[in-house]
């Protein structure tokens, strides 16, 4: 078998859960709830956010917050400060890409 295969879980809680973490890319998948969010933190890589239900809401180095809906791929770079948040009714959820892996990001 050529390919592998890497499963997510399908919630509506909040999850966080690493599905690839190899030499090539980390990726994560990332569900918020209504008044949830991720600790505020620099992107350790080249950062993309596949928006694919709800809504989000990220401030990026001190910016005024910006939403986001499904169907939305963000760029982000490198040390880049960011906060995340889901302040809507609707279930956020969203797959974060990182490439290189940080763990082989060359600074």
């Amino acid at each position: 078998m050529i390919e592998k295969l890497y499963e997510f879980k399908i919630v509506n809680d909040k999850l966080i859960e690493r599905i690839v973490d190899d030499d090539n890319v980390a990726i994560n998948h990332m569900i918020l709830v209504k008044d949830t969010g991720l600790p505020e933190h620099f992107s350790n890589s080249n950062v993309y956010m596949l928006i694919i239900r709800g809504k989000m809401t990220i401030s990026l180095n001190d910016s005024s917050p910006r939403i986001y809906e499904k169907g939305s791929i963000l760029y982000i770079p490198y040390n880049t400060k960011m906060n995340v948040q889901n302040l809507d009714e609707e279930v956020l959820e969203f797959f974060v890409v990182k490439a290189p892996n940080p763990k082989n990001f060359k600074r």
